[in-house]
């Protein structure tokens, strides 16, 4: 009943994509294929207990499990980086532990009498400076990529008020009137939690998205500062009044992502939560088109 909003749904996701709905059910053997794959992937974690960690735990001390690009640069950049942390941190303690057990005056009586020495200092320059160039060269491609916007296929409105999130689905209208999709995202109480979710991370209206689809995201704010910030997809940008922000993402798998705003903005600030839940490309063309259509209803 909903046809003609689900048709304008895949003629928006064209312009990204390339391919029309009728070519969706060219693939149909190929999408059965891939249930298949699916079904026993999941069979897998569930034997074995692998689960993604999308939201934070107790007493977590590593970084969430990534779901975009971005976020896969940062964490093995991050690894990467470690290597240079712990090989200079080892060398630092046994210079250290050396200094204080071969030069005391217990076993060292006489002290040596130098001021300087101009090998040792042009070593010490030279290394470290490698060591940063080491750094730097990977991180200048990391930081480039998180800038980097590819043509997008969807673009969502995020505005930040005090406390509560909106967000606008600019590119899908309809098709009386012209009126976009747009909605709020309050926090849940406790005592209206359902059983499973989380306390304090848990919204009224959920984002849903794409995956494999290139986003593009626009933030703003309606009062003071706020932070639209979810460690598992790497984005934490600041909402500024009077200012637009951009970021781009690009979901690599289904889930749903929790995230808070990470900006104090107010006395309730720690009540501003962000839940994302990625989808497929097939459930989030049925699902616009099912709010559109009770867009128009309401109308």
């Amino acid at each position: 009943k909903n046809k003609k909003y689900i048709d304008l749904a895949y003629k928006q996701l064209d312009k990204g994509y390339g391919y029309s709905k009728s070519i969706f059910n060219v693939y149909d053997s190929d999408n059965i294929y891939k249930s298949w794959i699916e079904s026993k992937t999941n069979i897998f974690f569930n034997i074995f207990n692998i689960s993604f960690c999308d939201v934070a735990e107790n007493w977590q001390l590593g970084l969430q499990d990534p779901a975009t690009p971005s976020m896969e640069g940062m964490i093995n950049f991050h690894n990467y980086i470690m290597i240079f942390l712990i090989t200079i941190g080892t060398f630092v303690l046994w210079m250290l532990y050396k200094v204080m057990t071969d030069f005391n005056s217990e076993v060292h009586s006489t002290p040596e009498r130098f001021t300087h020495s101009s090998t040792l200092e042009i070593v010490w320059t030279i290394i470290p400076a490698i060591v940063l160039m080491f750094i730097a060269v990977p991180s200048f491609g990391l930081l480039y990529s998180l800038d980097e916007l590819i043509d997008p296929t969807l673009t969502l409105k995020i505005v930040g008020h005090q406390w509560y999130w909106s967000y606008e689905y600019s590119d899908y209208t309809t098709l009386e009137g012209g009126e976009s999709l747009n909605f709020d995202s309050y926090l849940i109480a406790t005592s209206d939690l359902n059983v499973g979710t989380f306390r304090l991370l848990e919204v009224d209206n959920r984002v849903m998205l794409p995956t494999n689809t290139h986003i593009r995201l626009l933030l703003t704010a309606a009062d003071v500062l706020h932070c639209w910030s979810v460690p598992s997809f790497g984005i934490k940008v600041d909402a500024c009044p009077g200012r637009l922000s951009q970021a781009s993402l690009f979901i690599k798998r289904e889930g749903t992502y929790y995230g808070q705003c990470s900006e104090i903005c107010g006395v309730n600030h720690g009540f501003m939560p962000i839940v994302v839940r990625g989808i497929s490309v097939d459930n989030f063309v049925k699902w616009i088109g099912s709010k559109l259509e009770d867009l128009v209803i309401t109308e």
